[in-house]
């Protein structure tokens, strides 16, 4: 039966195809609803397909494809994502094998997890005095946190009869933490990027509509302000597959470090 409701397998792929049918049900009900004012599915089809048609133009700093805009979005993100793993890894792998720095890290980590990316970003500007760095920096503050998480509560979790193995070896500190410590872990440390990732994306769009620019945040308000809901919804639906993408990429990368049988 698992195999049959896998994913990977064609049951798991025309899931999938229904439940994208019941998303562009649920649109069009809303359309017809809002009498045409939200664009349907159709009418925002036909202006994708223009969207597509050329999505690397360039006419100037306020008028750019699609392309170019989501090219200029992908580049910050991957930029703050990897800060903030840096950051987050370290102080993830030092928090879970260590009581003290637990004590000593985790009331700061409580504290600032739940502040917004917004409210980060004039620190980020003063900082930095450019949208684009502030832009990046709150993508690396804000997205740091399920890493720094996964990867301490993955380290605090290693059996003691793994510690135990490395004593009777006579492991030394690096080869524990490369042969026991990380291993161990790696599922964990995973799972926190794939949550990572997912935030980075996430914040993009707002970090983009605060500091304007290129990118496809900036593009959902100058569609706004062009009065164009077509676009928006178009750059809805990219931002949304672009997404599905990561998530899934990730998920791949989580099952060949996952410990569970194949």
């Amino acid at each position: 039966m698992k195999n049959i409701l896998s994913k990977d397998s064609p049951v798991g792929a025309l899931y999938f195809i229904a439940s994208m049918l019941i998303l562009l049900a649920i649109w069009q009900l809303v359309t017809f609803v809002t009498e045409a004012e939200i664009p349907g599915p159709v009418a925002t089809w036909a202006v994708f397909s223009e969207m597509l048609a050329d999505p690397f133009y360039d006419y100037g700093p306020n008028d750019k494809g699609i392309g170019i805009q989501l090219w200029s979005s992908l580049k910050r993100v991957f930029m703050g994502f990897a800060l903030g793993s840096l950051v987050a890894i370290p102080l993830g792998l030092i928090m879970g094998s260590s009581k003290i720095g637990m004590r000593l890290l985790n009331p700061i980590v409580q504290i600032l997890r739940p502040v917004s990316p917004l409210a980060w970003f004039p620190l980020g500007l003063l900082a930095f005095k450019a949208s684009d760095q502030a832009t990046i920096f709150i993508i690396m503050i804000t997205s740091l946190w399920p890493t720094l998480i996964n990867t301490a509560f993955g380290v605090s979790t290693i059996p003691a009869d793994h510690k135990n193995v490395g004593k009777a070896f006579g492991f030394s500190r690096w080869k524990y933490i490369t042969k026991i410590l990380i291993p161990f872990a790696l599922p964990h440390i995973i799972t926190g990027l794939r949550l990572s990732i997912g935030i980075a994306w996430v914040v993009i769009v707002a970090g983009e509509m605060l500091s304007g620019g290129v990118g496809i945040g900036f593009f959902v308000w100058d569609s706004w302000n062009g009065l164009s809901l077509e676009k928006i919804l178009s750059a809805i639906l990219i931002i949304g597959i672009v997404g599905l993408l990561f998530d899934k990429i990730f998920n791949v990368i989580q099952k060949s470090v996952s410990y569970e049988s194949k």
